[in-house]
């Protein structure tokens, strides 16, 4: 059109950003003679009358902002990406070697300590040894870089691993939030169950209401904290004692796909069904993981997926003990066993004593989502890059997906687990020039 303008500009600090496109809801002034304003009176009196004052929570959508977390435990990370609009980065246990990272350890004692200790001992004496034995089982084949192929394989002892790190390994995260959804997380995060997770709360929000307090002075309400503390007692942990391996239901009658029938079966690979096919229904998936793997599944956050309660009682994931080698193997089952007695023995909180137990232990996972977004996780986990233990429920899916809906055409990669050099690959490195 004539008229038409489009301008992209960069404003800095996330209070202007918010009060400059809160503006066009009053004016319809361009956006340059709102940037103009703002810099004549600054973006604190308008946000803390508009935005606090007023309740507009949609201004504070409009600006955002990137805090970055670091040293906390792995609970803590999973704590705040426990969330649907979570954005952001964490340090990966599959492809950085953890072995000199801090230990989140609550109880401070002789025997958690010696617990936690013995983990990351096993963890690093066995990479070497790991390391050999993978040569052994993946061969190089013809054709494939050395380089790489010396990556993948790194890639694969720590796939295996990370099974033995305790969820009290730290790490670090990026959050990258609008003001809004910052406050609303806050609210919950600081009546979370673990003490270290409050604390990073209490910490993010002083920081956050020293560099913009017009967003971060809201007022709280006796009956909501009261309320928002009991629901996070309730409901921040799932665990099911009698957890199937894997179990499907679904709300949506397969008759009414029939209308939608083109958007299923002529859907091209690597593209989404329409977004129309989100009210069809929902899809409840049940299922065993090992508590590292189903960190993988959290981040899929278009749905609901509840976050496991590690415990020790639904056992350790087989996979990781058959890529080991014989000596490693017996090694590893005498720890477990040796370590399960020293947890026990703990005698604290449920919550408190995940940090002692490591991340291969199985968890009764459960998921919500719609058929269009359950579609998406399916194929998406059925790549071969995509850790082994859990491409096997997303096979499972798939199973599920085609026996309730045979109309629905997949591109799911249903080929059995095998060695794959594109895990060297995955990586960030700089371009050459």
């Amino acid at each position: 059109m004539k008229n038409q303008e489009i301008i992209i500009t960069e404003i800095e600090n996330p209070e202007d950003e918010a009060m400059a496109q809160a503006l066009y809801s009053r004016s319809s002034a361009s956006i340059t003679e709102h940037i103009e304003k703002i810099k004549i009176k600054g973006s604190g009196k308008f946000m803390e009358s508009y935005y606090v004052g007023y309740g507009h929570g949609s201004i504070g959508d409009c600006g955002t902002v990137t805090i970055y977390i670091e040293n906390v435990s792995i609970l803590a990370a999973k704590a705040i990406q426990d969330w649907p609009l979570y954005s952001g980065q964490e340090t990966s246990t599959r492809y950085i070697d953890m072995a000199a990272q801090p230990l989140v350890d609550p109880l401070q004692t002789d025997l958690s300590k010696k617990t936690l200790d013995q983990w990351m001992q096993f963890y690093t004496e066995a990479q070497a040894e790991t390391h050999e034995h993978l040569k052994t089982i993946y061969l190089r084949k013809e054709g494939e870089e050395e380089k790489m192929y010396e990556k993948a394989i790194k890639a694969r002892v720590f796939d295996t691993l990370r099974a033995f790190l305790p969820a009290g390994i730290c790490t670090q995260l990026s959050w990258h939030t609008s003001l809004r959804q910052a406050a609303e997380k806050l609210a919950l995060l600081r009546h979370h169950p673990l003490p270290e997770v409050r604390d990073i709360a209490l910490n993010i929000h002083t920081q956050l209401k020293e560099k913009f307090p017009s967003s971060f002075s809201h007022k709280t309400y006796p009956t909501q904290e009261v309320y928002n503390a009991r629901m996070v007692e309730l409901y921040t942990y799932y665990h099911n004692e009698n957890c199937p391996e894997f179990a499907f239901s679904s709300s949506i009658d397969p008759k009414t796909l029939e209308p939608y029938s083109e958007a299923f079966t002529t859907r091209p690979i690597k593209t989404n069904l329409p977004y129309v096919t989100e009210s069809l229904g929902d899809c409840q998936c049940d299922f065993l993981l090992d508590y590292g793997s189903s960190r993988d599944a959290q981040r899929h956050r278009n749905g609901v997926f509840r976050m496991p309660l590690l415990t020790t009682t639904l056992g350790f994931h087989q996979w990781y003990l058959d890529e080991l080698s014989t000596e490693t193997r017996q090694k590893a089952e005498e720890l477990i066993k040796e370590q399960i007695t020293y947890i026990s023995d703990l005698k604290i909180d449920p919550a408190l004593l995940q940090y002692y137990i490591p991340l291969g232990f199985l968890v009764s996972c459960q998921t919500y989502y719609s058929l269009r977004q359950m579609v998406y996780v399916t194929e998406l986990r059925a790549d071969k890059t995509v850790h082994p233990t859990y491409r096997k429920v997303a096979h499972n899916m798939h199973s599920a997906l085609k026996k309730y809906f045979p109309l629905i055409t997949l591109h799911t990669d249903i080929d059995p687990s095998d060695w794959d050099v594109r895990r060297g690959k995955q990586d960030i490195t700089p371009r050459a020039h």
